[in-house]
């Protein structure tokens, strides 16, 4: 795994010491040597190297990586360019265009987005090729709950985006009266149309973010071959 070399690195190296985590480490070693895992290791903590503490405005939480290939690359929801936009990004983009005017890109490539300060958290950060949540039990969890609780104890304006009731599960660990939650079903093919369509929550966060002296977050992603041109 590449090490985290920027001001998450101080907060989150108490876990390092821990128990589980050297337990973590082993298995996750294990599986990369053993089976197609996935993100690659070099992508496996780009949330945290692409968007550093003091830069957090806002947090997206996810569950577990894409798990076909070519896909993960270690940013919640967000795909390698040249990867078809799998269907929730798909209704991510489509709320965004509702909501801000985006137009809809021809890639799934966040990383616009983690640059500005937008933290696209899984609370699992590996999974075993074509097996979703084959890695929800081997100790992930309590390393990402202890980047929420540091992200809770931020002395400055943060928004929350939980998607889904497994994101809405952190909310326990958000109790920073500096802090902006928001809620809504995950923007699945499944439960979209159940309230995630609608809820407005990129709009809401620029407005909190002005309102609270930030710089909004530009949310449009731009078309990969325009871009090149």
């Amino acid at each position: 795994m590449s090490a985290i070399n920027n001001d998450w690195l101080e907060p989150l190296s108490p876990e390092f010491r821990k128990d589980y985590y050297k337990k973590l480490v082993a298995t996750v070693k294990e599986e990369y040597a053993s089976y197609p895992v996935y993100p690659l290791p070099d992508d496996l903590l780009n949330a945290f190297h692409l968007t550093p503490l003091s830069k957090v405005k806002v947090v997206i939480i996810g569950q577990d990586p894409y798990h076909e290939p070519g896909q993960a690359h270690g940013l919640s929801f967000s795909v390698k360019p040249g990867v078809d936009i799998p269907p929730s990004l798909i209704n991510i983009y489509k709320e965004l265009q509702e909501d801000v005017g985006t137009y809809i890109p021809d890639n799934g490539y966040l990383v616009k987005w983690a640059e500005q300060g937008v933290l696209m958290l899984n609370t699992i950060l590996t999974v075993r090729a074509h097996k979703a949540m084959s890695h929800s039990n081997i100790g992930w969890q309590e390393f990402t709950n202890a980047a929420i609780k540091i992200l809770n104890e931020q002395d400055k304006p943060i928004v929350y985006m939980l998607w889904g009731r497994p994101a809405q599960e952190n909310a326990a660990m958000l109790n920073n009266p500096k802090h902006l939650i928001l809620k809504a079903p995950h923007p699945s093919p499944l439960s979209a149309y159940r309230g995630f369509f609608g809820c407005r929550h990129f709009s809401k966060a620029n407005s909190f973010l002005i309102e609270h002296g930030e710089e909004p977050i530009d949310w449009q992603i731009e078309n990969i071959e325009l871009h090149n041109e």
